[in-house]
């Protein structure tokens, strides 16, 4: 279990974020465009603008290592690679654990020496996922990794996801402004708004039963455009 017991970020005299939370096996962080999600994010992974200050407090089993037992899968996989390198040159763990996450992610082998701008978006977001497995992370965070993908591709990353969370037992922290994906990847919820928390839980019940106002319009909204995208 990783716990959050104090995260706080400041920009002077203002508060942007004050969150506490903690991560069993995986939680969604869910919000709408400028609830403090990336934020929460970049604090993480020590990405936080000089400019803002950080309070945290975190209590967990290992230390949070970038590259070792922290990974991060950014939105966009388009420009989280070199465009003008080989996956191969990009790649930094052993070409037997590249084969085994490739055969698992449902990659070709012959990617592996191809370069990023070759690949359609579904295989170069499965290429990210391969990269940031390599070093059998702890903790993988997630920034709505699923947005640049067409609803199809969406939901099949997602059930990629849990698998391979099952398979290799790390945690996950997905951020998502999409409420209904997030109940299909985690277990626990954490929705926010304005850096604070509104409402935590089990994701099916909060899915199923948004105790808040605020929830209950990021579901019928996540529905709706659902239902627009089909």
């Amino acid at each position: 279990m990783i716990r959050i017991e104090k995260l706080r970020i400041l920009n002077g005299e203002k508060e942007l974020v004050d969150l506490h939370f903690g991560i069993d096996k995986s939680l969604a962080l869910v919000g709408e465009s400028g609830s403090g999600k990336s934020l929460t994010l970049k604090a993480l992974i020590g990405m936080l603008p000089s400019t803002l200050k950080l309070e945290m407090d975190l209590q967990a089993p290992f230390e949070l290592k970038r590259g070792e037992t922290l990974a991060f899968i950014p939105q966009n996989p388009f420009t989280a690679l070199s465009p003008m390198t080989k996956i191969r040159k990009q790649w930094f763990a052993s070409e037997e654990r590249a084969r085994e996450l490739f055969g698992l992610l449902g990659l070709e082998w012959g990617l592996f020496d191809r370069y990023p701008p070759q690949l359609s978006g579904g295989q170069l977001q499965r290429v990210i996922f391969a990269i940031a497995l390599g070093g059998d992370p702890k903790l993988l965070l997630l920034d709505e990794p699923t947005t640049a993908l067409d609803p199809h591709l969406r939901e099949e990353i997602a059930r990629l996801l849990v698998d391979l969370q099952k398979r290799f037992g790390f945690a996950t922290l997905f951020v998502t402004h999409d409420i209904n994906l997030a109940a299909k990847i985690c277990e626990e919820m954490l929705v926010i708004r304005k850096g604070r928390v509104v409402e935590q839980g089990p994701s099916r019940k909060i899915l199923e039963h948004p105790a808040k106002d605020y929830t209950r319009r990021l579901v019928e909204a996540s529905f709706a455009h659902r239902e627009f995208r089909q």
